[in-house]
């Protein structure tokens, strides 16, 4: 039977150079799909307990999707995988670009490291061999340098898909990421410096394998379906607008259900700048290191962040593999004469907003800068905000600071900071590695001003506008996670649709009702962990999820690509079981997850005294227990109960 997983997957051992293939059997993919599920379950049983993150022990992943190249759409995503040497969880990374369909195209559906090179080597795979080649000419280049250097050497006779670290994952920054198509990111989690620590510079991929698909024509049909609301895009606002949006929605005391068909909209249109000023007006973006507020970062200073600036120099859009919408953008540089991809919503809140920093021009030099040093422009941003914050209470000094004065929006001193950080000069070393260790070494009391949960900086999501957000921080394996669950998402998930038994919101409710715990809520952001798990077992994107389960279908395209026969309330039941068994691998690594702490500044702790976000606190210690026991975990440990291994068939999973 034709089915859209490859059914192996490669193993490369960078301590003996020896490679090798393993068969999965059918079963496993029946339970865990392909993506960080089938991940999971390898890696919770390949890495040792208590593994150093650094070390020949862990195993670093590159995987794609179930969906990957079956003709589905919005499933170009692939992952990267292993122990994060930054939280010492479960770590995965998640991006675009062009990487996923060439790991199929190779003949597999992932591809694993373990040991550690004594000299810098490349993976080289295509349609009949893969072998690990010297990389000792290429260490030192930056990302996009490295990735240009490849292509030419190998996507002469086919396309060459590469991923790859810059700088700062060879000096092994605990806020790296990898790289691909040019500067797309698999930002989080630090697994740039796992890469680095291995002594792996690249991963070369030539392959040409079809992709088969139990039901191609069915595929066809559902795709074509969903491409119609893609397509649809009535005139909107234009950027300045948008700020104006923001400013009502915060002043209204109710707030309406979102549709995913609106933020499509606003994704086609401007791609995810859309919400820079309307997220300040609301509260969702924090400002100046998360003690701020839209007061801080008003109107006059936002409007140089407006949509419209981002998307008026726009060379070409960009599209991921398989993605009919086109959110990215390829821009012309202030200079005129440079392309480069456009900053996202994350950069440019975390390099604006975050640091008071009003100078577009700079945020565009450093999300560049950052992208070729491969790190991680969230952490960056949250760590350099740390450090303003820092300096302004006395905690650091000039002498300290390498002679720079890291006030709130000094601009020149904070493009200098971050090319100290790349560099891990001076100051920078101290910061290279994030806020949390930056603050355990500076002392008196710096841990409170740096803001992360787990130890991962947050992303421009702040809980005190949607609580979900600091729920889903804390009770993900990988902690610091916006990309999993919110009140928000959850709207225009509309799961209810695929399963009745789910909560259907109100279409308008109190703001007010967003603050009190109950099992409702419960129920929510497990069904949020539950089908984004399904999503990256898939391959799939989180915009396209965002459009709501009855127009990306899924589970459709799930039984129509591999010949199941699944209802959505089984491919739940999928998602639940390979939340577990993360949790599990963190239990595994000593991470107890009760210990995962989240800054008490973004849970309104002492609340905010002005701006959107005014007297708002986030009961979360209820949330968390109520998500633990609507999991089937302890309520006190957030450890899987027996029965709720038993449930999930993972018996023999639990140590």
């Amino acid at each position: 039977m034709d089915r859209s997983y490859m059914g192996k997957v490669l193993w490369v051992n960078l301590s003996t150079g020896v490679l090798s293939t393993e068969r999965i059997p059918d079963r496993i993919y029946n339970r865990f799909l392909s993506g960080t599920g089938l991940a999971s379950w390898l890696l919770y049983h390949r890495i040792p307990g208590r593994a150093d993150p650094l070390g020949p022990d862990n195993v670093l992943g590159f995987v794609s999707g179930v969906l990957t190249g079956s003709g589905s759409l919005f499933t170009g995503r692939w992952m990267v995988v292993g122990k994060s040497p930054l939280t010492g969880t479960w770590g995965d990374a998640n991006c675009g670009g062009n990487l996923a369909p060439g790991i199929k195209g190779c003949g597999f559906d992932a591809i694993f490291f373990t040991g550690q090179s004594d000299r810098p080597v490349y993976l080289y795979a295509d349609t009949r061999r893969a072998e690990l080649r010297d990389a000792s000419h290429l260490w030192g280049k930056d990302a996009i340098e490295t990735e240009k250097i490849l292509i030419d050497d190998h996507g002469k006779k086919q396309r060459a898909r590469v991923a790859c670290i810059g700088m700062a994952g060879e000096r092994r920054s605990l806020i790296s990421g990898i790289v691909n198509h040019g500067g797309r990111l698999a930002a989080r989690s630090g697994l740039g410096a796992v890469m680095g620590a291995k002594r792996l510079k690249a991963v070369v991929l030539c392959g040409a394998h079809r992709v088969k698909v139990y039901d191609r024509r069915q595929m066809k049909t559902l795709s074509l379906k969903c491409n119609e609301h893609v397509a649809f895009q009535p005139p909107f606002l234009n950027g300045t607008m948008t700020a104006y949006l923001g400013t009502l929605m915060r002043l209204l005391p109710t707030q309406m259900e979102l549709d995913g068909m609106l933020y499509k909209i606003m994704l086609k249109k401007w791609g995810t700048v859309n919400q820079n000023q309307m997220a300040i007006e609301t509260g969702d973006a924090p400002v100046k290191n998360w003690k701020g507020s839209n007061r801080d970062f008003g109107l006059e200073q936002s409007k140089l962040i407006d949509p419209d600036e981002f998307t008026k120099p726009v060379v070409a859009k960009y599209f991921c593999y398989s993605c009919p919408l086109g959110c990215g953008g390829i821009n012309l540089a202030p200079d005129g004469k440079t392309e480069v991809h456009r900053p996202e919503y994350e950069s440019t809140i975390a390099l604006g907003g975050l640091c008071l920093n009003e100078d577009a021009e700079s945020i565009y030099y450093l999300n560049e800068l950052l992208n070729r040093a491969g790190m991680d422009t969230i952490s960056v941003g949250g760590t350099v905000a740390f450090a303003i914050e820092c300096y302004e209470t006395g905690l650091l000094t000039t002498e300290e600071t390498d002679g720079l004065k890291l006030t709130w929006g000094n601009t020149d001193a904070i493009v200098q900071l971050v090319e100290k950080m790349v560099k891990r000069e001076g100051i920078g070393d101290l910061l290279a590695d994030g806020a949390k260790r930056a603050a355990r070494q500076i002392g008196k009391g710096a841990d409170k001003m740096a803001i992360n949960a787990g130890g991962q900086e947050l992303a421009m999501h702040d809980g005190r506008y949607d609580p979900g957000f600091a729920v889903h921080n804390v009770v993900e394996p990988t902690p610091g996670r916006h990309t999993i669950g919110s009140y928000m998402y959850y709207e225009m998930f509309q799961l209810w649709r695929q399963m009745p038994d789910l909560p259907d919101p109100s279409l308008l409710y109190f703001k007010g009702s967003k603050y009190r715990a109950s099992r409702e809520k419960a129920v929510m952001a497990a069904a949020c962990s539950q089908y984004m798990n399904v999503i990256n077992g898939a391959g799939c994107c989180l915009f396209g999820a965002l459009l709501g389960a009855h127009r990306i279908p899924v589970f459709e395209w799930l039984n129509a690509a591999a010949g199941w026969e699944a209802t959505p309330e089984a491919y739940m039941i999928i998602g639940h079981r390979i939340q577990a068994i993360k949790q599990l691998f963190n239990i595994k690594q000593g991470v107890s997850p009760r210990d995962i702490r989240i800054s008490r500044r973004v849970l309104g702790d002492p609340p905010q005294k002005e701006g959107a976000n005014k007297g708002r606190m986030v009961p979360l210690e209820k949330l968390r227990r109520y998500y633990w026991r609507e999991m089937g975990y302890d309520m006190e440990t957030g450890v899987p109960t027996a029965a709720c291994l038993a449930r999930l068939g993972l018996e023999d999973e639990a140590m």
